[in-house]
């Protein structure tokens, strides 16, 4: 189960995704090259070996990026696993590395500076959502 962020080229004076008009459609992030190149000198060590989908390696935590096969990239999902706030500094910096806002899939709001709040809660319901799965027990 992860913690799913959406990446979108969204304005920067944006408070809520229902402020946008319906017919709103996000420029492209660019070119999948630039997408890369950005990522890399955002995160150095993220692992791009499959171009549409990468991954970056934290101490306690995962990060997939759901890069896509489009070129020109529309949009990043992160899946974000595991635990430990210090994800969020690293969400925020891939976001604006791409000149994108991050859009929390599990509270459908923009991810700001209460990021914690939501990531802590999506961990309370992941555990115990795992905790209470049938499939687990014998």
């Amino acid at each position: 189960m992860s913690w799913d962020i959406l990446l979108l080229p969204l304005p920067a004076d944006l408070t809520s995704i229902d402020d946008l008009p319906a017919d709103h459609e996000p420029p492209p992030i660019g070119s999948r090259s630039s997408v890369h190149e950005a990522l890399r000198s955002a995160v150095g060590e993220v692992d791009l070996t499959d171009p549409a989908w990468g991954e970056l390696l934290g101490p306690t935590w995962v990060i997939e990026l759901g890069i896509g096969e489009h070129d020109p990239v529309e949009s990043v999902m992160l899946h974000v696993r595991g635990g430990g706030d210090d994800v969020l500094p690293v969400i925020f910096h891939i976001s604006r590395a791409l000149d994108c806002r991050a859009f929390d899939c599990s509270t459908g709001e923009l991810l700001t500076d209460d990021a914690p709040a939501s990531w802590n809660a999506f961990q309370v319901f992941r555990d115990r959502a795992i905790a209470s799965d049938p499939a687990d027990k014998p």
